[in-house]
This record gives C-alpha cells, structure tokens and sequence, in this order.
C-alpha cells in the first residue's frame, strides 16, 4: 500500500516511521516532510505544502497512493478529507464541519453543554469590555483562550485578574490574528492533566494508550504555554476505572453528539482532560487529529499493524480490529530552539545525530530542514523529540535525556523534569 503523510512535524514524522515498518507498507511519502523522514527507509518526502490542498490531490494521484493520513489541525479544518473524497481518494481524518471541534473552541463548549460532557464553566467574548467585567466578577485563576487554531499557543493561564484581563486584551487587540477575535474565558480546573486519544470509523471507538503532555515550557509546569514540551506514555493518573469513565461520560458522547449533528467522525479523536482527586474527567480541549508530542511516546509502544488500523478507520470496521501495546513505558522530551514559543533562530547547524537511533531510542524530527551542505539545521520552535522506551518510566526518562543531552546547537533548551508526576509515583511505591 502506498500511503501519504501530511504535514512536517514530530507526529508526522513518527506517523511515517511507524506507517513504513508495516508488511503492508509499499512506500510512504510526506508532504512536505522534514530533515528526519528524508533519511527513513521507505519514506520520501514529498515538496508540497499542508496548506495546498489542490497541490496534495495532485500528488496523490500522481504517486497512486492509496491512502493519505492526515496530521496537522490546520487543513482538516480547511476541508482537506472533504476535498479528497470529492476527487475520489481515500484520506484519513475528520471532515470540515467534525474538524470544528478543535477549530473552533466556543463551537467545542456549546458542544459540551449540549451533549452533557464534563467541562469548565465558561463564556464566550467578542470585545473587550464585557471580557472584563466578566472575569473582574468572576476572579483569578482563569483561563483565558483565542476561540481559533493558534497552534497550540492561544491559551493564557491566568493567575491574577490582573494577568486574565492582560490576556483577554492581547487576544482581542489581534496578538493571534483572527484566530483571537472572539474569545473564551472559562473556569481553572485542578486535578492532573491526560491526553486520551482514540482512533474512529463513525461509530466503533478504539481507544489508544493514554498520555500526559507537558504544555509549560519551564520545569515546574511554569512559564508560557507552548505546543508541549515532552510526554510519556502510559499516564498512570488513567487507571482502568478513569479510562471507562472517560469512554462513557466524554469520548462517545463526543462521538454521537457528532453524528446526531451531521458532522460524523472518522480519525483520530484527541481529548486533552483534567482528572480530579476523585477520578472524575473534565474536559480542557478537545482536538480531532493526533496530539504532537503524545503521537511520538505512543507509536513508540504500538505493537499492532498501523496500516490495518488506519484503514479500519477509512472502511468503517473498527470493531472487528483490536490494538496491542509494548508493556514498557516511552518517554520523549521536546528540544527546542532559543526563544520559542516566541520568536526563535532558524538555520543552526545540529549537531549529534549520527548513530542516535537504536530499538528502544529514537530521534524524531519536527522543525528541522537541510541546508546546501546537506546538513540538518534547526527550521521550527520544538526541532526535535528525543524518546526512549524503558522497563519502567524512570528507565524511560533516564535513556531519553541521556539521547536529549547527545544533541546540540546554539540555544537549545529543553524541559528538565519531563515525566515528574510518573516517577515521583514510581519512587512513591505506586504504579509507573
């Protein structure tokens, strides 16, 4: 089968790697790919944009690919699948009207609210004033969200009405473009954060290992938001009761409210949740592609055939599929250019790559591009995603910041205590 991959990140990247080890595999191309899949075996890159759509079903049809995946939020909301499946090619992801749920964060709350799924209270704001006043009677801590797709960086946690108000007026004054001219500002939740992810044919649902992203960009969980700077996978916080919690009172809820509302889902559904001390899951986000770094950790420890599952999801037979996993924990830690998730330097040579990848470590590029000489050089804000599998998740951190340390470039930084809350529990004498 030759398969196509979009986009030119970390979850691309991976998406690649992992799509090209399976028997079903003819060759996988990626469009437009970055420095790390060009050196995969059985992956080209492919010199189009996630952005042109007419230019991704030209190259489809000319590579005769028989199935695109889809990876970034950006052109599922543009109408990517819808625009395939007019031109009569199978591509996997959610339509236009489904991919509102992550483009669109007031769309994704009156979603909740009518389909009962556990969330924070919320409202919504078009200009400034009212945004005030509200979160003035409201009270800190807030959290205070450009309604559209600001990649992964839209969302301001506010600490004191001072800081939520500088936040709704950024917003609102045209600091994420039009992505922030109507915001939402809702409720803090406490608790710890997951990431459940499950992979959808309409109708059956098929949960994926779960997750927990680490989105500050400093140790500690402070400093600003970002796209998320590290994850492992499993989250020991989604024990077997919390994961049947999280299936009944938001993943298929999410699901047949979509359906009952003419926007069916196939693809990768993404919950990003807030677990409470009591093990009940709210949800902070939900996302309708697969989540980036999460994506790494997680088909690091898929142990069943890709292809199969993602055409299972095409073809609607999801439920005769099942989905096996490596026991051993992965843990991946972002690295990341100067400046980031601000303005940061591109073109700094990166050194030591050579001979990093092993069976149970791997390299997997994001930002990063190659320059005349050849070489691979920095070309985005998280350029790489260093992830190791270990037999337990301090086995797994260790081996992945011991290839973290291996690679350098001028400004590179990264989070120091990727996987805390796993391992403090493992050193605690709990699971992990």
């Amino acid at each position: 089968m030759r398969i196509l991959v979009v986009g030119n990140g970390g979850r691309e990247h991976a998406m690649a790697w992992r799509l090209a080890q399976s028997p079903r595999s003819g060759h996988v191309y990626v469009a437009p790919g970055n420095a790390g899949t060009a050196l995969e075996d059985g992956v080209s890159n492919v010199d189009v944009g996630v952005d042109d759509i007419p230019g991704l079903i030209e190259r489809a049809r000319a590579l005769a690919v028989d199935m695109t995946v889809i990876g970034p939020e950006a052109p599922l909301a543009a109408g990517v699948v819808d625009a395939f499946e007019a031109a009569g090619l199978a591509c996997l992801g959610p339509h236009q009207a489904a991919a509102e749920l992550e483009a669109s964060k007031a769309f994704a709350k009156a979603f909740f609210a009518r389909h009962h799924i556990p969330s924070a209270d919320y409202q919504t704001f078009e200009a400034l004033a009212p945004a005030q006043a509200y979160i003035r009677e409201r009270g800190a801590p807030l959290v205070i969200k450009a309604d559209g797709l600001a990649a992964g960086k839209g969302v301001t946690i506010a600490r004191s009405v001072d800081e939520a108000l500088a936040a709704a007026a950024d917003m609102l004054d045209g600091a994420f473009g039009a992505a922030g001219e109507r915001i939402v500002v809702e409720d803090f939740l406490t608790g710890e954060e997951a990431s459940f992810i499950a992979l959808v044919d309409g109708e059956t649902v098929l949960p994926l290992a779960s997750s927990q992203d680490h989105k500050a960009r400093d140790a500690g969980d402070q400093g600003p938001n970002t796209g998320g700077m590290g994850a492992y996978s499993p989250a020991p916080v989604v024990t077997d009761a919390v994961h049947a919690r999280i299936l009944e009172s938001v993943i298929r809820p999410t699901v047949e409210g979509l359906v009952a509302e003419g926007r069916g889902f196939k693809g990768f559904l993404y919950a990003g949740l807030m677990i409470d001390a009591g093990g009940e899951p709210r949800v902070l986000e939900f996302n309708v592609r697969l989540g980036d770094p999460e994506t790494q950790p997680i088909l690091m420890r898929l142990a069943s055939d890709p292809v199969t599952l993602f055409e299972a999801a095409l073809t609607g037979t999801l439920d005769a599929q099942t989905v096996a996993w490596d026991p051993r924990p992965c843990l991946g830690v972002v690295l990341a250019a100067a400046g980031y998730p601000a303005g940061y330097e591109r073109g700094d040579v990166i050194e030591g790559l050579t001979g990093a990848d092993r069976d149970d470590r791997k390299l997997f590029h994001a930002g990063t591009a190659t320059d005349p000489q050849g070489r691979p050089v920095t070309a985005g804000g998280r350029v790489l995603c260093a992830c190791a599998l270990g037999r337990d998740i301090v086995a797994a951190q260790t081996a992945a910041y011991e290839l973290a340390n291996d690679v350098h470039w001028p400004g590179r930084f990264m989070r120091t205590d990727i996987g805390y809350r796993a391992v403090d529990l493992q050193r605690r004498g709990g699971d992990g």
